[in-house]
């Protein structure tokens, strides 16, 4: 399945029936009246968060979801039935703004949540309302109301628990699919990354959500390369593990670190501010003395948590994954206010 994290819809609910002009004539019965219903209420336009999704690529090939009109009033007082609500089903994280991308209209992130998005034209009123000592046959009967018509944009943000950044070929889909049952595509040249990637890494008694996010370069935020676009898919993480290769050498390492958290600044979106934990990548193809100049040159440029891995040969990938596990199990400890189980959490050179 094509990945597409961005869609733009046309919606429109359904407009409300007419109410009905009808009078009670029956045999036998002296005396008859106004017994015309009310119109149906128009469907409404409705955003459902549903399990098993991962992509917006159904609104690539249908761009305009139309709810049913209502049904119009009939006599002996029998009201129209309402309009067929229309469903956008939608994967966790999906965000809907206006058309102008500025307005957040909704932000669906648990399975199940439903949140009407245009509703329904209501029914009009039939003459059976309009009857009165002074008008005892009125004829008289409310149109429906008009529904509502708009275009909006549909943004996914995947929803994962940590989040892998880095230039490309940094090696965060090989790290992700040693890790968990994922496999993207791995190759040996930049870009091999085209799409964000989702895996779910099982450590000690615990799991998280992985995402693994196109390679950045310097001026992403201006569109160059694959641009910053995909960054969105790790607004929603915990902690945010920094692979940084370091056959580069000492120099081009601190440059490459310095590049990303650039980019991650100019991005904004609380991406600075996130807990971040670096990892030295490729190390097993390293000399200890290098791999010592180039932790000395990132510690220089204010990085923090600073470990070395290898996913080829597993070196110290277990401690790196532990580490992370506690993190996110310390952030979801804050956001429930449970501060009891808040760990103190700190990735030590010695312990990784």
């Amino acid at each position: 399945m094509k990945f597409l994290d961005q869609a733009k819809v046309y919606l429109r609910s359904g407009d409300g029936g007419n109410g009905c002009v009808s009078f009670r004539r029956e045999a036998n019965v002296p005396r008859g009246g106004p017994d015309g219903g009310d119109g149906g209420r128009g469907g409404d336009v409705v955003a459902v968060c549903v399990e098993g999704l991962n992509t917006l690529i159904d609104y690539r090939y249908r761009q305009h979801f139309k709810a049913a009109r209502g049904t119009d009033g009939m006599g002996k007082a029998r009201y129209g039935a309402g309009g067929k609500d229309s469903i956008l089903e939608l994967p966790a994280g999906t965000q809907v703004f206006s058309e102008d991308g500025e307005a957040l209209i909704a932000d669906l992130t648990e399975p199940g949540t439903r949140v009407v998005l245009l509703e329904g034209g209501q029914g009009g009123r039939g003459n059976m309302h309009f009857k009165s000592s002074t008008n005892q046959a009125p004829r008289r009967a409310d149109t429906g109301g008009l529904g509502c018509e708009r275009w909006v944009w549909l943004r996914l943000k995947l929803i994962a628990d940590a989040g892998l950044v880095g230039l490309p070929n940094a090696g965060k889909s090989t790290l992700l699919s040693v890790v968990s049952a994922a496999q993207p595509k791995i190759a040996d040249y930049p870009f091999t990354t085209l799409h964000p990637g989702l895996g779910v890494v099982e450590t000690d008694d615990r799991a998280f959500v992985l995402a693994d996010i196109p390679g950045l370069i310097e001026g992403a935020h201006q569109g160059k390369g694959l641009g910053d676009r995909f960054l969105g898919h790790v607004e929603r993480c915990r902690v945010l593990l920094h692979l940084v290769d370091v056959t580069q050498g000492a120099e081009l390492v601190a440059e490459a670190y310095r590049t990303v958290r650039a980019e991650l600044e100019a991005y904004g979106g609380g991406l600075p501010d996130k807990r971040e934990v670096v990892a030295l990548s490729k190390c097993d193809a390293a000399l200890p003395q290098d791999i010592a100049a180039c932790r000395a040159e990132l510690e220089k440029q204010g990085a923090a948590d600073i470990g070395e891995i290898s996913s080829i040969t597993g070196v110290r990938m277990a401690e790196t994954l532990r580490e992370l596990g506690r993190i996110i199990d310390a952030a979801k400890a804050a956001e429930r206010g449970d501060t009891d189980d808040i760990d103190h959490v700190g990735l030590a050179p010695e312990s990784v």
